[in-house]
């Protein structure tokens, strides 16, 4: 299976098997990792320092900044399948 097929892969078992289960810093890191992945380096302005859900994706996400996008799928995938087999253990 190609890189882009596993991170496919990986993106639609988060979204059906780990949103309502997870932690804020782990659902911040794989917000990060997929913008990092399918847009790049964060390419929008901070949101207004009230905006506090808004301020906390756009550090995240900027955070990955310089990350090549297939790193970030690597890195992606390797989380989203940590995270299901922790949740699998429970």
């Amino acid at each position: 299976m190609s890189l882009d097929e596993r991170f496919n892969t990986a993106a639609k078992r988060a979204a059906k098997e780990l949103t309502a289960q997870l932690a804020v810093e782990n659902l911040l890191e794989l917000y990060a990792l997929y913008k990092q992945s399918t847009i790049g380096d964060c390419n929008t302005e901070r949101p207004h320092m009230l905006d506090f859900e808004g301020n906390a994706k756009w550090d995240a996400w900027n955070g990955k900044k310089n990350m090549e996008p297939k790193t970030a799928k690597e890195h992606y995938i390797a989380k989203v399948e940590a995270l299901i087999a922790s949740i699998g253990k429970k």
